[in-house]
């Protein structure tokens, strides 16, 4: 802490006179003389106080000046009372609260194998040019304005690349976690299963299912465009959905495919014709969300 003495020095000041000078400087100090009036200080608690206001007004400018010397980066200095006399301590910055919050919006938002960049897409991002993406957009600000609802489902949504399906869900994750503090897991499905087959090696396939069954909020992106394995299917997205579907869990979809194109991809299986098992998958999508069709857009995203 800078002392009145050292200010004295520093700033040219020399004997008595100029001391009760550099007094008058800190109490004239309209945040000095504010705080004064506010708790009704004593001459007796102003003298007593004079280097917690001589301190406040040093550690002041070099918040100001940016001073490499101030350690309380991210905090700005404050008086307040302590046991009859002033005090400084320090609160965060408007700044730092505001760089905390997004950290904290983005650390809501878990992507596997996706763009880190898909954190910070928000609905101000998506282009409303045409009526069918104005229709997505719209129930997808109502699910984030009405979470957690029983009555909420996700959406299944179709079209082909390029259109925008994984751009809005994404919007919709930055917002359910800016403004519901809730977490949404985005993963490339295709990735996921890969990482799935791998994880037969060394025990974590269990583990891998679990994290992403138990999702507060879930997006499976791509779904479909996956190497086709009845043990994926039936082992793995069967005991994910089902989960979710008991749970009532929020679940999400995009993929090139319309529900009956996906239904037919899923029956292709090694065995012959899997139409049994892929209607099993089904039925739980379909539970879990209602399919839209995005179709191409003037303006790429």
């Amino acid at each position: 802490m800078e002392r009145v003495g050292q200010t004295l020095n520093r700033t040219g000041y020399h004997g008595s006179g100029n001391a009760t000078d550099l007094t008058k400087q800190i109490l004239a100090d309209p945040r000095v003389a504010g705080f004064i009036q506010e708790h009704g200080l004593s001459q007796d608690e102003i003298k007593r106080s004079l280097p917690k206001f001589n301190q406040f007004l040093v550690e002041c400018r070099k918040v100001k000046e940016g001073d490499a010397s101030y350690i309380a980066k991210g905090y700005e200095p404050i008086l307040t009372m302590n046991e009859g006399y002033a005090d400084v301590t320090y609160k965060e910055t408007r700044q730092l609260k505001e760089q905390q919050e997004q950290q904290a919006i983005a650390k809501r938002i878990n992507l596997v194998s996706l763009p880190q960049s898909y954190r910070k897409i928000t609905f101000a991002d998506i282009a409303l040019d045409d009526e069918a993406r104005v229709d997505t957009f719209e129930t997808l600000v109502d699910f984030v304005a009405n979470y957690p609802s029983p009555d909420q489902k996700g959406l299944y949504i179709y079209g082909d690349m390029g259109v925008g399906k994984s751009f809005m869900l994404a919007a919709m994750a930055h917002e359910l976690s800016e403004t519901k503090k809730v977490a949404t897991t985005i993963i490339h499905y295709p990735s996921f299963t890969i990482d799935v087959k791998n994880g037969i090696k060394d025990g974590s396939v269990k583990e891998q299912i679990d994290a992403v069954k138990q999702a507060e909020v879930l997006v499976l992106d791509d779904i479909g465009a996956e190497q086709f394995s009845s043990w994926i299917r039936d082992d793995v997205l069967q005991v994910i959905l089902q989960h979710r579907m008991i749970e009532e869990l929020p679940t999400f979809f995009t993929s090139n495919y319309s529900f009956a194109d996906l239904e037919a991809k899923l029956s292709n299986g090694r065995q012959g014709d899997e139409t049994w098992q892929a209607k099993r998958v089904m039925e739980r999508i379909r539970f879990l969300a209602k399919e839209v069709h995005l179709k191409l857009s003037l303006i790429h995203i």
